[in-house]
């Protein structure tokens, strides 16, 4: 799926960022070769999503504002 919304919207993998909730998530975009950002306030705990190595897990959405206002 994230290799189809990249290639509809031309993206390259190193400009994209998956932000998600689940192992999943972090797997797609591992396969997609596409930094990957987990949230911990989904469906996975922080354990399984950080053994996927994330660029890094937040806690809220506070968090994650503050993540894309200091990395991006």
């Amino acid at each position: 799926m994230l290799l189809e919304l990249m290639e509809q919207f031309d993206v390259e993998p190193r400009r994209a960022l998956m932000v998600g909730d689940t192992t999943h998530d972090l797997q797609m975009a591992i396969n997609a070769k596409v930094a990957g950002l987990g949230v911990t306030y989904g469906a996975h705990p922080r354990e399984s999503l950080l053994s996927l190595a994330p660029l890094d897990c937040v806690n809220s959405i506070v968090e994650l504002n503050l993540w894309f206002e200091t990395n991006v």
